[in-house]
C-alpha cells in the first residue's frame, strides 16, 4: 500500500481520501479543485495498513474509484469506519465477478499476459483513447492484481452514499455495474476514467 498527500493545509477542516484504481496514478485527479485536504491510497498487494489519524476532521470524505471500491470494502471489515460520507465509482463490491465486476477469465488474462505493451493497450480502454508511452513495474503490478484475485469479498458490506457508473466503461462493464448496484447508481456519459469531465471535488460529491 502507498500514501500520498495530493493537497495538505493544516488549517484545513475537511479531508478526501481517494482509494484509486490499479497502476494509472494520482494524475487523473490532482486538476480537481477543493479547500479540503486530499490523500491518495494505491497499491493493493498488502491492505495491512492504517490510515492517517483523521478526527481532527469536520468532514472525512471516502472515494473509492475502480479495483479501489473492492480493496476498501476488504481493508474496513475489521476496522472502525473513519469516513462521515462515501462515493463509488466505476467499480464493484464484487471486483472479480461474471456479473458483477470483471470476468474471472479476463483478470487472469490480464495477469498471464501482462507487459508494457498490454499496459498500454490497457490504458486506451480506461481513458477512451490512446495515452502517452507509460512503463510500469511489470512484477509489482502482476503480484497487486493477483492479491486483489485471491482475496474474499463475501463479506464485504458497505454502505455508500453515491454511486458513479460509467456508460462507456471498458474495464468494468455498463451492464455489470448496472446489476452491481441496481438503483443506487448515477449514469456517467464517460470512459473508466472519467475525472476530466468535472474540475472540483464538489461536482463528484454532490
Amino acid at each position: 500500500m502507498h500514501q500520498k498527500w495530493l493537497q495538505r493545509d493544516l488549517d484545513a477542516s475537511g479531508v478526501i481520501v481517494i482509494f484509486g484504481g490499479w497502476a494509472i496514478g494520482s494524475g487523473v485527479f490532482e486538476h480537481l479543485k477543493t479547500s479540503a485536504d486530499v490523500l491518495f491510497i494505491s497499491d493493493y498487494r498488502d491492505l495491512d495498513f492504517e490510515l492517517p489519524d483523521l478526527d481532527h476532521y469536520e468532514t472525512r470524505t471516502l472515494v473509492a474509484w475502480s479495483f479501489g471500491v473492492a480493496s476498501y470494502c476488504y481493508w474496513q471489515q475489521r476496522r472502525r469506519d473513519p469516513f462521515t460520507r462515501k462515493v463509488a465509482i466505476n467499480g464493484s463490491m464484487a471486483p472479480i465477478d461474471q456479473l458483477c465486476g470483471i470476468a474471472p477469465r479476463t483478470l487472469q488474462k490480464t495477469i498471464d499476459t501482462l507487459s508494457n505493451e498490454s499496459f498500454q493497450v490497457f490504458l486506451a480502454r480506461s481513458f477512451g483513447e490512446e495515452q502517452p508511452l507509460h512503463s510500469i513495474d511489470i512484477s509489482a503490478r502482476r503480484a497487486e492484481l493477483v492479491a486483489v484475485q485471491q482475496r474474499d469479498y463475501s463479506q464485504t458490506i458497505q454502505v455508500w452514499d453515491k454511486v458513479w457508473i460509467s456508460r462507456d466503461d471498458q474495464i468494468f462493464s455498463f451492464k455489470n455495474m448496472q446489476r452491481a448496484w441496481g438503483d443506487q447508481s448515477d449514469v456517467l456519459d464517460a470512459p473508466h476514467v472519467p475525472f476530466d469531465m468535472w474540475t472540483t471535488w464538489k461536482e463528484i460529491l454532490e
